[in-house]
């Protein structure tokens, strides 16, 4: 059975809900000191047991820049058909990229939209699976209900796509992600395609390929997938989750001043040595 399918079968419990202002979670006595690195705020959980192995800062609100994809996943999942399909808008396009380069006419899959939404973070994906779940402020409201429903009660969601600006904000902290992302790992599409390293996508005249972003996908033992982001508010930020040993873990990063790559691999192997 593959890690993915593995996975979509697992029955993800609650992390534990938010102790009092500055406290930090505890680190297992047998890990070494966690390695540094250029994110603000970090934590390794484990998936299974809800346990904080580690974290700097891991209450902290910052903003979650296109990491909150997996909030706007789930809610489509719960509501949205995956072969439900609809035409693509100007409005849908009209938006800062990254994206997918949905073509006005063109009809799409809610599923075609998600793996848009997911491997190459379409913020014109955002948009268009937004409209479909009744417009861009109905599907922001029904991703804060959905976060709230989940616990992840420091989570405020101000568009679809993670975007950000004066006035519509959008805030997360790393507990709140980790929990949110464990919880999206009970969809089995979102398993799916988040562990897939290529899909193919409309543009228009046929199918093009869609390539993963992740940069932790093809390289890094037993790594099940993530999400990364960026602006520049959020700056650089990434939830991303793997298994090895019988043990599940998920890293978040956030405020990250350079790219997260080399202290989210240490970051993972950092847990896995929590076990021995």
């Amino acid at each position: 059975m593959t890690v993915a399918a593995t996975l979509a079968m697992a029955v993800v419990t609650t992390l534990p809900a938010t102790p009092t202002a500055g406290a930090e979670p505890p680190v297992g006595a047998a890990a070494a000191a966690p390695p540094d690195g250029p994110a603000a705020a970090w934590l390794v959980a484990d998936m299974v047991t809800g346990q904080i192995l580690g974290g700097k800062d891991p209450y902290g609100s910052y903003a979650p820049a296109s990491t909150i994809k997996a909030l706007l996943a789930m809610v489509v999942l719960d509501q949205i058909n995956p072969n439900a399909a609809a035409r693509a808008t100007e409005a849908n396009t009209d938006v800062e990229c990254s994206c997918v380069g949905l073509v006005p006419g063109q009809a799409y899959t809610a599923r075609q939209l998600l793996d848009g939404l997911l491997m190459v973070s379409g913020n014109d994906a955002a948009n268009m699976l937004a409209d479909m779940l009744g417009g861009y402020q109905t599907a922001v409201a029904k991703m804060n209900a959905k976060a709230y429903s989940l616990g992840a009660r420091s989570t405020r969601a101000g568009s679809p796509s993670g975007l950000d600006g004066p006035g519509w904000e959008s805030v997360s902290t790393p507990h709140d992600l980790a929990l949110m992302y464990r919880a999206a790992l009970n969809y089995p599409l979102f398993t799916q395609i988040i562990h897939q390293t290529s899909a193919l996508f409309p543009d228009g005249n046929g199918l093009k390929e869609l390539t993963s972003r992740d940069p932790l996908l093809r390289g890094y033992p037993g790594y099940i997938g993530g999400k990364t982001g960026y602006t520049n508010l959020a700056q650089e930020t990434y939830v991303g989750m793997a298994q090895r040993g019988g043990h599940r873990l998920v890293v978040v990063q956030m405020y990250g001043s350079d790219d997260l790559w080399d202290q989210g691999r240490a970051l993972f192997d950092w847990g896995f040595r929590h076990y021995g």
